[in-house]
């Protein structure tokens, strides 16, 4: 998968063929789609289309839904982390 990345913001990117545009869609936030002809218009947009976010956001008097990671951290024995764990009945 292509992707962006703003300020922790990420985008998916795809090509439009029917539109012969490149598509971005912001995938760990509010989602937004901007669309560019090039590498560096798609970029721009990109930029632009959050920066409307944030100055959205900031004229309601709300916060920005923070990105998030999509990671899911577990934390574990050290002797399961090496692989020595005897399991017992």
């Amino acid at each position: 998968m292509n992707t962006m990345e703003y300020k922790g913001y990420i985008a998916k990117i795809e090509y439009d063929p029917d539109m012969k545009l490149f598509c971005g869609t912001v995938i760990n936030a509010t989602p937004n789609t901007f669309y560019g002809s090039s590498v560096e218009e798609l970029e721009k947009e990109f930029v632009c289309t959050m920066e409307e976010y944030f100055k959205f956001c900031r004229e309601k008097g709300i916060e920005p839904k923070k990105p998030y990671a999509g990671k899911f951290n577990l934390r574990i024995t050290p002797e399961l982390q090496r692989g020595r764990l005897v399991l017992q009945a």
